[in-house]
């Protein structure tokens, strides 16, 4: 009796095994981003799915464990939404705050299950392929996938920003071609150490290994090898592009002043919380004028007001008196509807340009699901009028040239910077507000602003609420970042710049070649194939 139920357990265990490999592995992933860090597992973590999903392929298992990796990845990455909670501040009960935030969060860890299942359905369809060919289709569709996710509104956690902030050779891959490039890097090292072990022999290329414990020199083998050359060579790619020396032309030099207010969100409906938005804007553009800055850039909704109502402010009025140009976020008008703005005043304090956030964030400034959520989730500001965003195709021009400008969650979208890149602009603007998360979110997206600058080969500008604000060179090198939760501010020197990278001219080329080229050695090797069959019945 005790050995039909220790062989039950053992059964049961191995089972379940396959689905706790892919939850861990997709964790492990989950990991590479902060508040961990751990960028080096992204370069494994993806083998033992791939060797799941290719080995089971004639079985019915292979899609629950590539479900369960998409759910450890991008649960583990983007679990900073549940800061969101609790939202009392917004009027919403303490237990329908917690359900709604476990909603969101859960909705787009099952998203990323989705996306990874497709992938895995992929690589079942062509189990019966060579080695070599099966790792492109992998790359191909994965970076396929990606794109297709980032189209949309719910986007964040790609592969390539597992590599940023820490990583930086390898983040140059997307002066190539964008982000896809380095998830293109990812998969590959990745899917080849995966076949490496698939088709792992013996020294004389006759005999499976049973245990990688028997004898480690038999496990060298033509794919780990290959999987080794290409790490190496994709980072001595990278340090090249790294290496390059940043041209600093005394004429296109540009002082900038960042202020860090530091109002907590829950304030925002407050007369208090605008009388210390006035107080600490004002006063950090006196100090930052003071320094003999070029110009001010302050956070996202720095003044929560309308833009007709700016002109009387404190801020605006010492912006006449200093003669300093201010780029001020605060709130514009469009009929009825109102937009998240970036304003350019300048030295007569005038607004000579605006621009308008693009991509909103779900739940924090639009009601994703409203027919469900909008019940209970009445008013996500403290405005009473219905927010919009702005057109994908605007520009931004300043006193000192035209500018990228981003706004929040817009720096996970790479095309918003590659396409005001391939306008003209010569540096970076970014204006956010991460009030309502924790640590971890601000430095997930001070990483997301360090690829931007690198992909666009330009210098970056960042001024947040809370935390972190920060300047970046065009190779992703901090040159300073805030604390958090501070009141701070601080002035640097970047340069306007007119180069244009691979990326920036010519977009994501890389995905639709690999996709082509993976397709088509598919569909020519398959009729290789059939005809084979049909002269060698």
């Amino acid at each position: 009796m005790q050995k039909k139920q220790n062989k039950k357990q053992r059964e049961r265990l191995t089972t379940l095994l396959p689905y706790l490999i892919a939850l861990a592995s997709g964790i492990l992933m989950g990991l590479t981003v902060a508040p961990v860090g751990a960028w080096f597992l992204a370069w494994i973590a993806i083998v033992p799915l791939w060797v799941l999903v290719v080995t089971s392929a004639k079985g019915k298992n292979q899609f629950p464990p590539a479900f369960l990796w998409g759910i450890g990845f991008h649960g583990v990455a983007l679990f900073w939404i549940t800061g969101i909670h609790p939202m009392t501040w917004l009027g919403v009960p303490w237990l329908p705050s917690l359900a709604i935030t476990l909603f969101c969060w859960g909705f787009i860890s099952v998203l990323g299950g989705v996306f990874v299942s497709i992938w895995a359905a992929v690589m079942v369809r062509v189990n019966g392929q060579k080695p070599c060919l099966r790792v492109l289709i992998g790359i191909a569709v994965w970076c396929g996938l990606e794109s297709l996710w980032s189209a949309g509104p719910l986007w964040w956690s790609s592969l390539a920003y597992t590599q940023s902030p820490h990583n930086l050779v390898i983040v140059h891959l997307g002066q190539l071609s964008g982000p896809n490039t380095v998830t293109a890097a990812i998969v590959a090292v990745n899917g080849l150490i995966a076949e490496g072990w698939i088709n792992r022999k013996g020294t004389e290329g006759t005999e499976k290994i049973s245990s990688v414990f028997s004898a480690p020199l038999r496990f060298v083998n033509k794919y780990w090898v290959i999987a080794t050359g290409l790490l190496i060579s994709l980072h001595l790619i990278g340090f090249i592009l790294y290496s390059r020396p940043i041209a600093q032309l005394p004429e296109a030099a540009l002082k900038v002043g960042i202020i860090q207010g530091n109002i907590p969100n829950r304030l925002l409906r407050s007369s208090e919380g605008f009388r210390r938005a006035q107080e600490n804007y004002t006063n950090g553009y006196l100090t930052l004028a003071n320094q003999g800055v070029d110009a001010v850039l302050t956070p996202e909704g720095a003044l929560p007001i309308f833009q007709r109502n700016l002109l009387e402010t404190a801020l605006v009025a010492a912006v006449k008196e200093k003669g300093v140009v201010a780029w001020i976020g605060a709130f514009g008008e469009r009929g009825d509807s109102y937009t998240i703005s970036l304003f350019t005043f300048n030295s007569k304090g005038e607004i000579v340009s605006r621009y308008d956030k693009a991509k909103l964030v779900p739940l924090g400034e639009y009601i994703p699901f409203e027919g469900i959520l909008g019940g209970l989730v009445q008013r996500l500001s403290p405005l009473d009028a219905h927010q919009v965003p702005g057109s994908a195709n605007q520009l931004f021009d300043t006193p000192f040239g035209r500018a990228i400008a981003s706004i929040c969650y817009e720096s996970a979208f790479p095309e918003q910077f590659r396409r005001q890149a391939a306008a003209g602009g010569q540096f970076i603007l970014s204006s956010s507000n991460d009030a309502h998360y924790t640590a971890s979110m601000p430095f997930q997206h001070h990483a997301q602003d360090i690829m931007r600058a690198i992909e666009t080969d330009r210098w970056s500008a960042r001024a947040t609420n809370t935390g972190y604000s920060a300047f970046v060179d065009p190779h992703g090198r901090t040159l300073w970042i805030s604390g958090y939760n501070t009141y701070e501010t601080h002035a640097e020197t970047i340069y306007r710049r007119q180069t244009q990278t691979l990326y920036v001219r010519w977009d994501d080329w890389l995905t639709p070649l690999l996709l082509i080229s993976s397709g088509g050695a598919w569909l020519v090797i398959r009729g290789m194939n059939k005809f084979t069959n049909f002269r060698n019945p």
